[in-house]
């Protein structure tokens, strides 16, 4: 289904809906629901709530931020994973088990995630960290685009063998800042050219195989003014020049870094006349209610966003634990994050 796959992606206050809940997810322009840290408690209790919203709306896309270290919404019942930065560090001496372990670890988090669930997880980061940016550090694979681009290509695989989406952010490369977009809008002034041949290499090898991309609320002034996620000249060049058929989500519009656009829902309308297909809106109900307002359904963004929905029949955790590659991949990540 794709009738009602509208373009707001928001969240919920609790465990549990509640009745405002209910109402926000009858609104058509509603489209997914993304589960943070306070909605999460344990797998079995994720399952139970991802069952009951889609018992309101059957189609709706249900993500989590998972992607190891310190963004890890779920963190009981499920495996603990390390800051992605540590295959890069495993990569320097030991380039192919880095490769293998990160395919792995991206099978492993796609299976867990389905077992919860979920449709997607938003990851991998494919920024390239050069140790400025607070925002990303460890989060980042490497400060090597080459290597970003090889173990990232790796994890996305695995999460396409476990038939889960890879999204990839912060396009087009978030770690070459030193403000977090969270708290202010950073500004980039390299050329052009400078970061095409670094920060994009990543995006552009792997557009072919991701389901989804997100850009950054970073404004790259030698290229255009508007940060990437409101500029139709970067996302055009996703689709044009890099060929990118999937879903463009925007970073959470309640983000101080979006606000240069304008109120709730002239951020939302910016980023969708860009040329972004989702938007979300988070931490800020009256913020998300306005998105819903100034946003219709459209059929185009509908089946793209579509392509992001998890398929398969859901393994269980517990069949997972009886399965020797989730045993090996799990005891190698959990000492790791003792390590």
């Amino acid at each position: 289904m794709t009738q009602s796959l509208g373009p707001v992606m928001l969240d919920i206050a609790g465990t549990s809906l509640d009745a405002e809940d209910r109402k926000v997810l009858a609104d058509p322009a509603l489209g997914g629901v993304i589960l943070f840290a306070r909605n999460v408690e344990e797998p079995a209790q994720v399952l139970a709530l991802c069952e009951q919203i889609r018992r309101e709306r059957a189609d709706i896309l249900l993500a989590i931020d998972q992607e190891g270290g310190r963004v890890q919404r779920l963190q009981t019942g499920v495996t603990r994973l390390p800051p992605m930065a540590v295959f890069g560090a495993m990569h320097a001496t030991a380039p192919q088990e880095a490769i293998i372990l990160a395919q792995d670890t991206g099978w492993l988090l796609g299976m867990e995630m389905a077992a919860c669930g979920l449709d997607f997880s938003f990851a991998p980061v494919l920024d390239v960290d050069d140790e400025r940016c607070p925002a990303i550090g460890n989060r980042a694979f490497s400060s090597e685009p080459d290597v970003v681009a090889s173990l990232a290509g790796a994890f996305v695989e695995g999460l396409q063998e476990a038939g889960m989406s890879a999204v990839g952010k912060h396009y087009p490369g978030h770690g070459s800042v030193t403000l977090d977009s969270h708290i202010a809008l950073p500004e980039d002034d390299r050329p052009f050219e400078e970061i095409r041949n670094r920060d994009l290499i990543p995006f552009e090898r792997l557009a072919s195989r991701l389901g989804a991309i997100m850009p950054a609320h970073v404004r790259y002034s030698r290229f255009d003014k508007r940060p990437a996620g409101f500029s139709s000249s970067w996302l055009g060049l996703l689709r044009e020049t890099f060929k990118f058929k999937g879903a463009i989500i925007s970073d959470d519009l309640s983000m101080h870094g979006a606000h240069i656009a304008g109120g709730p829902g002239e951020r939302a309308r910016a980023a969708i006349d860009a040329g972004c297909d989702m938007v979300l809106m988070c931490n800020d109900r009256e913020a998300a209610c306005e998105a819903l307002e100034a946003l219709e359904f459209d059929h185009e963004r509908a089946r793209r966003l579509s392509r992001l929905r998890y398929t398969r029949a859901r393994p269980s955790l517990e069949a997972l634990e009886a399965l020797t590659r989730w045993r090996r991949t799990h005891a190698r990540l959990q000492a790791l994050g003792d390590s």
